[in-house]
């Protein structure tokens, strides 16, 4: 469900600083922007749901987005966190298939739809979009595979301290080391792959061994190195 307070501004909507397309010649670029559709959401919005047929992939200028899978109790799984610069829903256009996840925003975002026909343009008249948009695919399968062998291998705690530490890398720190992405528990176990008991115990014991502190939904973070010690990167 999309909710559409007003057009966002032209500097709202902006893409040229998006990495993928720097490749882009003046005419691509122009053709870009004058076939995209850009919208605020709302927090609590749906972009697309798992198993809809997509038109078109997202590019996020705005907020944070969560994307993730629902298991067969209906436990939501996250893959990750789309944030401004991001692009997402790509992957399902490229291969033709339904949407594999579902996106849902969890701040305020600014998504500009870029329809199916304008990325098959870019991918056959751009060789080096080609290669960046293969190559943000690769990195995202890496990630696929590191989880993959972490749920297998790593502790609960581990997991938890490694999902921390990459929560601070994709959204940093602010200048009190607090990070500046906020989750709830259920979340974090959702990313995790465990019960939402596990992470609430676990971050007490994290803040009793002084490698974090709580208030609230912030997470601010005392040692940066204990946590990497505990994720046994």
């Amino acid at each position: 469900m999309r909710s559409v307070v007003n057009r966002p501004t032209p500097e709202e909507s902006d893409l040229s600083g998006f990495k993928i397309f720097k490749p882009l010649s003046e005419d691509e670029f122009n053709k870009l922007n004058y076939e995209k559709s850009c919208s605020f959401y709302k927090k609590g919005s749906v972009i697309y749901r798992e198993g809809s047929r997509l038109t078109g992939f997202y590019c996020l200028t705005k907020g944070i987005v969560k994307i993730y899978k629902t298991g067969i109790d209906g436990k939501e799984q996250i893959i990750r966190f789309a944030k401004p610069g991001d692009i997402i829903a790509y992957r399902s256009l490229l291969s033709n298939e339904l949407a594999c996840t579902t996106a849902k925003v969890i701040d305020e975002a600014i998504l500009c739809h870029v329809p199916y026909q304008t990325l098959t343009y870019l991918i056959d008249n751009n060789t080096k979009f080609s290669l960046h948009l293969l190559q943000i695919a690769c990195k995202e399968l890496k990630e696929a595979n590191d989880y993959i062998t972490d749920i297998a291998q790593k502790t609960v705690r581990e997991r938890l301290a490694e999902v921390l530490l990459i929560l601070k890398e994709n959204f940093d720190l602010d200048a009190s080391n607090t990070l500046q992405i906020s989750l709830t528990r259920e979340e974090l176990a959702n990313m995790v792959g465990t019960a939402t008991e596990s992470v609430i115990r676990l971050l007490s014991e994290f803040k009793q061994d002084r490698l974090i502190e709580l208030n609230g939904r912030k997470i601010k973070f005392l040692d940066i190195s204990g946590l990497t010690k505990v994720a046994n990167i």
